[in-house]
């Protein structure tokens, strides 16, 4: 099984907001992306209602590693287990409990280390490994350079604007 925010970051980019691809589009494919990382057994079947519960937790994680801010999470079977630090596990197993690991794997301490890119268009959950935990993008050679080329063009037409508006005066 995956350290706990690899785990996270996996399961918010099975959905690729640029391509418009979702990993989890079926209750058979979510049972299937479950079983692969060891968090579902191989009779572990999905429900449409497991699959909604999967869709909201992704979508809370993302918009809180964007946002920053408290987002409620899908009820999810989850208790405190003190040995000798207090945990989250899940209280069943199958799906629902397959889930309720990936919603106890916030309360991991690379959490903090948990980003999603800053641009608008990707969207995709990355690890900050980077010492003063500062990066912004998913990649500088992509998301980061786009996002600077766009913020370059647009103070570049602006100034084109003020000097046209100078030379007017004859």
């Amino acid at each position: 099984m995956p350290a706990p925010a690899e785990l996270v970051r996996d399961f918010v980019n099975t959905l690729d907001v640029e391509c418009d691809t979702d990993e989890l589009s079926s209750p058979a494919e979510l049972a299937l992306w479950l079983r692969e990382r060891g968090l579902a057994g191989p009779l572990d079947r999905a429900t449409d209602d497991d699959l909604a519960t999967a869709l909201a937790l992704r979508e809370a994680l993302r918009a809180t590693l964007r946002t920053h801010h408290d987002q409620a999470l899908p009820v999810l079977p989850l208790r405190v287990v003190v040995d000798p630090l207090p945990r989250l596990v899940p209280v069943e197993s199958g799906v629902r409990g397959a889930l309720a690991m990936i919603a106890a794997a916030v309360a991991d301490a690379s959490w903090d280390r948990l980003k999603v890119c800053a641009e608008i268009t990707c969207q995709w959950a990355f690890i900050d490994v980077s010492k003063n935990r500062s990066r912004s993008w998913c990649s500088m050679r992509v998301c980061g350079n786009r996002t600077k080329t766009r913020a370059y063009r647009a103070r570049k037409q602006g100034s084109r604007r003020l000097q046209a508006s100078n030379t007017d005066t004859v």
